[in-house]
């Protein structure tokens, strides 16, 4: 890379260097996709970038004070902390700065995470007043959590961390913990489908709450579904600190209706629709359609197998087998299914294996389309063409509902099924 000037001057944005005073923005090392500017501009319709800046350019970018406000993300939350002029007390107590306030030339820090957990949870309807809540990770958000937790009026705090006496081995003196809180990465894309720890482990609980957000649904938030828990994923979080960092900047109160919407939005882009349902019923035509209407990708599970076997279905179950289309269809739903923003049509068997049911979840709401049998096609589908269909149907239907978030008669006109469908999207 180019040499830097005096203080780190190259490394920063032109209209930095050329001293022009900058909105807001997030400040962290490197930084990939961010949802920060798309929520930001949602909230308070505010100029918003991402920089990226290199360790030894901070110092500098806080000298110049030439930005109004500034989120902080890793690996600098600690680090600007002596730069700032004053640190609230919040922040100062978790030991992380994630909001710096320009007013007047004079830098503030302040922490929004913890204001971000806190609406996590109340949003989510876990109450942590005089429980014994169990915090997984012992890192910045870790800390955070425990903070936000005390705040909440917890009885009792416990951090389970790899070292130290509350370790993964030793969970079995905190099975009477009520809440649990993962603040680590396990389970975050792309590593989706394992979890930090079984519930097993706790069988007292009434909430879980876990600060990744992609996937939406990590398998720890699976388990806690499954068992009808209050569970939630950090996108709220994300969302909610994000609003307490804009009234921050602006002075002005963003009103909680606002932060909802935005939520909402953020979720229906980021959510997956998966179609399921009887070979024939129309999964592909109405996940192309679909995908048009709503500005999603379309991905259809019979073509990605098609290329990784690199020969057709009908041709894959005639020299392998049906066991073997199956083992490809997997691999296809955990690719698929590890994506946001997507429609994914998938094929009529999906639904034999239970393993196929958590990866298409994590990211997705599962559609189940069905159709009168008399009406499927059999054309190049080898199950359909070799089992009788009510037959196949019997077989398969209780299957279909197990996996389904909802269901949609596809048996009229096209259009009336995509609105059937984005009505009962809305409902979720």
């Amino acid at each position: 890379p180019q040499p830097a000037g005096e203080g780190g001057l190259l490394h920063l944005p032109r209209r930095i260097q050329r001293g022009v005073l900058m909105e807001f923005a997030l400040l962290g090392e490197k930084l990939g996709h961010s949802f920060s500017p798309q929520i930001h501009r949602a909230l308070a319709g505010c100029d918003y970038q991402l920089l990226p800046t290199p360790p030894e350019a901070v110092a500098d970018l806080f000298r110049r004070r030439d930005f109004r406000g500034l989120n902080v993300t890793i690996p600098y939350k600690q680090t600007v902390m002596p730069l700032c002029d004053e640190i609230d007390p919040r922040a100062a107590a978790i030991g992380a700065v994630n909001t710096v306030v320009n007013r007047g030339g004079r830098l503030t820090g302040y922490n929004t995470d913890i204001d971000g957990l806190i609406y996590l949870a109340r949003r989510t309807g876990v109450d942590m007043a005089g429980k014994k809540v169990v915090i997984l990770g012992s890192g910045g958000t870790g800390r955070t959590a425990r903070a936000a937790a005390g705040e909440l009026g917890a009885a009792e705090i416990v951090t389970v961390s790899r070292g130290g006496e509350d370790n993964y081995e030793t969970l079995f003196r905190h099975a009477d913990a009520q809440v649990l809180l993962n603040t680590t990465p396990v389970g975050m894309y792309p590593n989706c489908g394992v979890s930090p720890v079984s519930l097993d482990a706790f069988p007292h609980l009434e909430g879980v709450l876990d600060v990744v957000y992609n996937p939406l649904r990590t398998a720890l938030l699976l388990e806690a579904r499954e068992r009808g828990l209050p569970c939630s994923c950090g996108l709220p979080m994300l969302v909610a600190q994000a609003w307490r960092a804009e009234e921050l900047f602006t002075g002005s109160a963003i009103p909680a209706e606002t932060v909802e919407a935005v939520l909402a939005g953020l979720t229906a882009q980021l959510e997956n629709v998966v179609l399921i349902g009887m070979p024939g019923c129309g999964k592909s035509t109405v996940g192309r359609a679909l995908a048009r209407r709503q500005g999603k990708a379309f991905l259809d599970l019979d073509r990605l197998i098609e290329e990784r076997a690199g020969k057709s279905i009908p041709a894959i179950f005639a020299q392998e087998g049906e066991e073997a289309f199956r083992t490809l269809e997997s691999w296809a739903v955990r690719e698929a299914g590890a994506r946001t923003g997507c429609v994914i049509s998938t094929g009529g068997g999906v639904v034999t294996r239970a393993e196929n049911c958590a990866p298409l979840r994590q990211n997705g709401v599962i559609i189940h389309l069905t159709r009168p049998l008399d009406r499927l096609s059999t054309a190049g589908r080898p199950v359909s063409q070799s089992t009788d269909l009510q037959t196949l149907w019997e077989r398969r239907r209780g299957l279909y509902a197990a996996f389904a978030d909802r269901t949609v008669d596809n048996g009229g006109p096209l259009e009336e099924t995509l609105d059937t469908i984005e009505k009962e999207l809305s409902a979720l």
